[in-house]
């Protein structure tokens, strides 16, 4: 069995201490197979701009690198669990010898791996774990340790005795609840002693920018405008919760979380309406992804040294790799994005934002 040639990043960032300013480089993957196979990478939705934008050409890229003659079959369900099934049929139909499902709805997502299973092709979860299914693999971030991140960010920066709203994601997505318990696991202790408030907690349906901007209103509307955080699940969902703050003047003024690094989100941070994100590098997860599945397709197993964790999916132990997401600030954008090539200056100092301290580097 071949060793990891990417399992040194992984293992090194999952170790990385808790609040160290973190660099990041671009992936590698040298070439695993030339055994002629087929990956399906099965995307959810479009609602979040990252799966797009980035899953999809990181993971044609480092599988193409891991595996010049891989044919790749690459869908997006565009949040509808019926469209993936469909999708996973017609891959498998089609000669997929793999699947890398990421999945619209968790528990939904069991009926692509059945199937799977009948047609004897393995299926790794990617970014969401797939529920009470019996996986090859799951590889993601650390997703309790994103929410915690975020709730500690609010700890730090909400004034005491302040009142918070939790706008979720998804409640189809298994990670929104992990994001949710994670910042939960740091914030109810605080609330607890009476330091913070939830005035307000929702899940958002689709991770919607503009559900997350209704939600926002009336949360802002049965607490008399009395907010003073924002514990926004992502980048997205962040955006409709700042449109709704800036319509009573509270944008700017009390802190909003956020998560994907989104060109959009960084540019919030920059024009400060928004306060952080919390940075998954995904050409890291892409490539993780794009190795476990390519060797998995030649040699019926993962690499060794890929695999650092495992993640119980409430029926089985699922070998994963899990990576560490970073918090990322007007602060440290520079050295965590800009420099490791995420996103470009001129992409996000636009607007607002172009008058921010890192835009003037241009």
């Amino acid at each position: 069995m071949r060793r990891s040639i990417f399992s040194g990043f992984a293992v090194s960032l999952l170790a990385a201490a808790p609040g160290v300013a973190q660099t990041v480089t671009p992936p590698h993957v040298e070439q695993l197979s030339t055994k002629k196979i087929t990956v399906a990478f099965l995307l959810p939705e479009n609602s979040s701009t990252r799966y797009e934008q980035m899953d999809r050409p990181e993971f044609v890229k480092m599988a193409t690198a891991a595996d010049p003659n891989v044919k790749l079959i690459v869908t997006n369900a565009n949040s509808n669990p019926d469209t993936q099934l469909n999708q996973a049929q017609s891959a498998i139909t089609n000669g997929a010898d793999v699947l890398v499902v990421d999945p619209v709805d968790g528990k939904a997502g069991a009926s692509i791996v059945a199937f799977a299973m009948r047609s004897h092709v393995p299926v790794v979860s990617y970014d969401r774990l797939i529920q009470d299914a019996k996986l090859a693999g799951y590889v993601s971030f650390d997703n309790k340790k994103v929410g915690e991140l975020q709730g500690q960010y609010l700890a730090e920066h909400v004034k005491p005795g302040g009142t918070i709203i939790m706008i979720g994601g998804a409640p189809t997505d298994p990670n929104a609840f992990d994001f949710r318990d994670g910042a939960m696991s740091v914030l109810n202790p605080l609330v607890q002693q009476g330091k913070f408030k939830i005035g307000y907690s929702v899940m958002t349906p689709d991770w919607s920018p503009e559900n997350a901007f209704q939600e926002t209103q009336q949360a802002l509307t049965r607490l008399g405008n009395k907010v003073d955080g924002v514990l926004a699940a992502n980048d997205g969902t962040a955006s409709g919760a700042i449109r709704a703050l800036q319509a009573v003047g509270l944008a700017g003024k009390v802190p909003v979380t956020g998560q994907d690094a989104t060109n959009g989100g960084l540019t919030y941070i920059l024009a400060g309406l928004q306060s952080m994100t919390v940075f998954k590098y995904v050409p890291q997860e892409a490539a993780a992804a794009a190795e476990f599945a390519v060797s998995l397709a030649a040699d019926g197993k993962p690499p060794a040294g890929l695999v650092n964790a495992k993640v119980n999916n409430g029926k089985y132990e699922i070998p994963a790799v899990l990576l560490t997401p970073i918090v990322v600030t007007a602060d440290n954008m520079n050295d965590t994005i800009v420099k490791s090539g995420y996103a470009s200056l001129s992409a996000i100092c636009v607007g607002d934002a172009a008058r921010a301290s890192l835009c003037q580097q241009k």
